[in-house]
């Protein structure tokens, strides 16, 4: 399968195909005379492999990583205790997000007003103060 065809059917453009490659996400292609890339019928596969792994969190690197285990025979034990570690990391965002959403409704509650000189009364949370000490 050429180039364009591997990208149409997985849904990503050729740039990426080839950034893929050449971070060796994709074995190097055969090439026809001509000079054209030809895939394997499997390639449309692992892009939607590669590219779920990257919605679940999984880095390049990681799934980088992840695919050579494979590549190489090896059994993969190591993917669970990498899920387990992504499930951390997405608990801690949760949490962030959770308390970024809950100082956002308090500034909506209190009525600010402004970054730099709120004038409620009282405000929720002191921009000021919190860029100062580099909290952000």
């Amino acid at each position: 399968m050429r180039s364009g065809e591997v990208a149409r059917r997985a849904g990503v453009n050729l740039q990426t195909l080839r950034y893929y490659e050449r971070r060796g996400l994709l074995a190097p292609p055969l090439r026809t005379l001509g000079g054209h890339r030809t895939y394997p019928d499997d390639t449309v596969q692992l892009l939607g492999v590669i590219k779920a792994a990257q919605r679940l969190g999984f880095t390049l690197d990681e799934v980088a990583e992840l695919i050579d285990t494979r590549r190489r025979g090896h059994v993969t034990p190591d993917l669970r205790a990498r899920a387990e570690s992504k499930i951390l990391e997405v608990q801690h965002r949760i949490d962030d997000l959770v308390t970024i959403r809950d100082a956002l409704q308090q500034v909506v509650v209190a009525g600010c007003t402004s970054l730099e000189g709120c004038t409620c009364p009282d405000c929720p949370i002191p921009f000021v103060e919190i860029a100062e000490s580099g909290q952000v």
